[in-house]
């Protein structure tokens, strides 16, 4: 593994061609505004996410108003906004989207001050437009939104809201229910990952440094994230203010099927692997999961027998930690608490992490062997190892 100092960084151009560059924020992000998820019952979904992850209903868009195409419906928790979109016909792109993917991830939606000059910026430098700048108004206010394509199906939309006063957006309303499960302490977006084919991933590190600005903050071959069986590489791309981080994954050679070639394979494509969303109580915010029905990855008891030799000291008790199988590491800024769930659709490809961070920037490398194993004992039964 290695670090990068995010003023001098190591990037690749689309032709994987090595270059030393210096970082450019020339695409300030203020954060993640929004991730929106096609899938194939928006009204189901939402319900799952707010029973099992604690989510609140906060805005709807669909017949009732004016919205002909799709429903949608959003979720917020603190600063983690959900959409789950569902057209209404079956011959649409959308409809297209979930027959090829399942439900999956299309939109990770970027919150900047300029969406035009976001745009400019990103098309000057090679991305494929995805949505020229659009401006959208009701008696709120305004939002304009623009947008590029980046790895598979996946897009993102910059959205730029300062001159709005809404709920949502032009043409949501507010979702009122009578059903307000409590929080589950989730606090914002950590990272989300991105799966790639075998070879794209400096192609697509090379998009997000020469497109977007981003910096590679870390890299992991395959001497760090592999078992006996299966190994991946990945690249961390981090935006110049770290509010936004992309590992892109891609798999690596090894005796069996990795979880990269699985997720490829029914995904049927590239696409986002998982989202990573933060909690200052990993505890709580578990234990209150598992009563709501999530499923996480098994961390063998034998785990906890050498974990603090190897992290140090923490302020956790370590048999709480093992009762809710999180896992701990540590880095030079700190340590951090993880634990993964197990896939939430029926094909094995979207799942997400829980995080907390006690200082440390890093990803859990001291957990990879472990993680790794629980995955490859989960692809067994499948059949897809």
């Amino acid at each position: 593994m290695t670090t990068k100092d995010l003023t001098q960084v190591e990037n690749f151009n689309y032709t994987g061609e090595k270059v030393f560059e210096k970082a450019q924020d020339f695409l300030p992000i203020i954060g993640t505004d929004y991730v929106e998820l096609y899938v194939g019952n928006a009204k189901q979904a939402a319900h799952y996410y707010k029973t099992a992850f604690g989510f609140q209903g906060l805005a709807y868009a669909g017949l009732e108003t004016g919205v002909k195409d799709r429903v949608s419906y959003v979720l917020v928790q603190d600063k983690i906004r959900l959409m789950l979109t569902t057209p209404f016909d079956p011959e649409s792109a959308i409809s297209d989207h979930i027959r090829r993917h399942g439900d999956g991830v299309k939109v990770i939606a970027l919150w900047v001050d300029d969406a035009q000059k976001a745009f400019e910026e990103t098309t000057k430098r090679g991305a494929k437009a995805y949505m020229e700048p659009t401006v959208s108004k009701d008696a709120l206010g305004e939002i304009v939104q623009s947008g590029i394509h980046t790895y598979g199906e996946t897009v993102h939309v910059f959205v730029e809201r300062k001159n709005y006063k809404g709920v949502f957006m032009p043409g949501f309303e507010k979702w009122e229910t009578e059903y307000h499960p409590i929080s589950t302490g989730l606090k914002y977006i950590d990272h989300m990952v991105g799966n790639v084919e075998l070879g794209a991933m400096n192609t697509w590190a090379g998009f997000y440094a020469e497109v977007m600005g981003f910096a590679n903050l870390i890299t992991f071959d395959d001497k760090d994230i592999s078992t006996e069986y299966t190994a991946l590489m990945s690249k961390v791309m981090s935006n110049g203010n770290g509010r936004i981080k992309f590992p892109i994954n891609e798999p690596a050679a090894g005796k069996k099927k990795s979880q990269i070639e699985e997720y490829l394979d029914f995904y049927k494509g590239p696409g986002c692997q998982h989202i990573a969303v933060a909690t200052d109580d990993i505890v709580f915010t578990i234990s209150e999961m598992r009563k709501r029905g999530v499923e996480f990855l098994y961390v063998p008891g034998s785990y906890y027998d050498t974990v603090l030799d190897r992290v140090g000291l923490i302020e956790e008790d370590l048999n709480e930690l093992k009762k809710w199988g999180i896992m701990v590491d540590r880095d030079e800024d700190g340590y951090l608490l993880q634990i993964f769930t197990k896939p939430i659709e029926d094909r094995p490809t979207l799942f997400f992490e829980i995080i907390q961070r006690k200082g440390a920037k890093s990803f859990g490398k001291g957990n990879f062997q472990a993680l790794f194993e629980s995955i490859e004992a989960e692809q067994a039964r499948r059949g897809t190892l």
